[in-house]
């Protein structure tokens, strides 16, 4: 048969779905290597997907989604940031990943240069690699908490460098960028011309920090203007299987946008959209509730951790806590969280599937039941 496209063997395989697919072919096994919520949603999100199908509203939607839902994001996104965007730069998208993907192609061009986190979320680089464009990866460094150093970035610009990703709160880090550090960051963008995307989709889960997003420095008029943001309600209201988050787009390309939507997706689904807007106009007992779980299980598993004197990143966002394991993995962490499922039936991501920094760490899953979570942590070795 005729052969695949000659750049899709440079997509790497995502280790987080390697180890989490062994870990659900493990009969028993307890499953921290992958970020699912696990409360049930709350009904009247359900009912307002259920009504939609009720109604037969199954026809296409707008490209750029349902009218009530896109101000409904740009409601949200303008009271926790304190940024006036209106609903016109709002497009729903199929998750973040599809946001992603979005964003990606309408602005790098085959070669061009794309400034990843090292460690961050590995469709980063899968996705640059799909749309032909080189994943250039900027060092987040232990000694320095894994922040961003503006040095170390801006070392990294070439006059190929066009697009900037930022991600905080960080997967799988559990950190935040703060809020000087994200204005200088915004500046360099500014000063060697780069797109911003900041993935924002921990955004609602922030612990004795506060989130900041780089749109809050961003320019508003058309032409200045350069950062897009990433939302999804996949974690904040645990809604992954619907699929279902926003791009919002600098002023002044809202027909390109259209454009382009048009050509990867069309629309997503209706009954989503509606179960959205339900999910971002009503209660938000389930987001108050989730974020008090996971800063519960955050401090349980990190007093699991010290007791058994492995060093780990205190999570300041997220759902995640990254963990240094190097003192048994000997080298090849990858290898390492296969032995450790297969002798102790508990999977947990390997930080090499988030960049070469994390070889040595792991990432565990803070979104469960305690009570598993921790039967899980207390399998890892202490460290002697």
């Amino acid at each position: 048969m005729p052969e695949l496209a000659a750049h899709i063997p440079d997509v790497p395989v995502n280790q987080i779905r390697e180890i989490t697919e062994a870990a659900w072919r493990t009969p028993g096994a307890i499953t921290l290597s992958i970020g699912e919520p696990g409360f049930a949603l709350p009904r009247h999100v359900l009912e307002a997907g259920i009504a939609c199908l009720d109604r037969d509203e199954t026809n296409y939607t707008p490209n750029a989604g349902i009218p009530a839902l896109r101000e409904a994001f740009a409601a949200r996104f303008r009271a926790h940031n304190q940024v006036e965007v209106g609903a016109e730069r709002v497009y729903v998208v199929d998750g973040a990943q599809q946001g992603l993907h979005f964003a990606m192609s309408l602005l790098l061009a085959p070669g061009d240069e794309v400034l990843i986190p090292n460690p961050g979320y590995p469709t980063f680089v899968m996705t640059s690699r799909l749309i032909h464009a080189v994943p250039v990866r900027y060092p987040l460094y232990p000694e320095n908490a894994f922040q961003p150093h503006i040095e170390d970035i801006e070392a990294l610009i070439t006059p190929r460098t066009k697009v900037l990703i930022l991600n905080s709160p960080s997967n799988p880090l559990g950190a935040v960028i703060g809020e000087d550090v994200t204005r200088q960051l915004v500046e360099l963008a500014v000063k060697h011309d780069l797109w911003i995307i900041s993935d924002e989709c921990y955004e609602a889960f922030t612990f004795e920090v506060p989130h900041t997003s780089p749109a809050r420095f961003d320019s508003v008029e058309p032409g200045k203007a350069r950062v897009f943001t990433s939302l999804t309600l996949s974690k904040t209201y645990g809604l992954t299987g619907l699929r279902i988050g926003a791009l919002i787009c600098p002023p002044g390309l809202e027909r390109t946008m259209n454009n382009v939507m048009e050509a990867i997706v069309s629309c997503v689904a209706s009954p989503s959209q509606y179960a959205a807007i339900a999910a971002l106009t009503g209660p938000q007992d389930y987001v108050d509730a989730a974020r008090e779980h996971y800063r519960s299980n955050r401090d349980a598993a990190s007093a699991v951790l010290s007791e058994k004197g492995i060093p780990f990143l205190g999570a300041q966002g997220a759902f995640y806590l990254w963990a240094d394991v190097s003192h048994a993995s000997g080298g090849d962490v990858r290898a390492w969280v296969h032995r450790f499922l297969a002798e102790s039936g508990v999977a947990v991501a390997p930080g090499t599937a988030f960049g070469s920094i994390g070889e040595g760490w792991i990432r565990i899953a803070l979104c469960g039941d305690q009570q598993e979570l921790l039967d899980g942590v207390k399998h890892l070795p202490p460290r002697r």
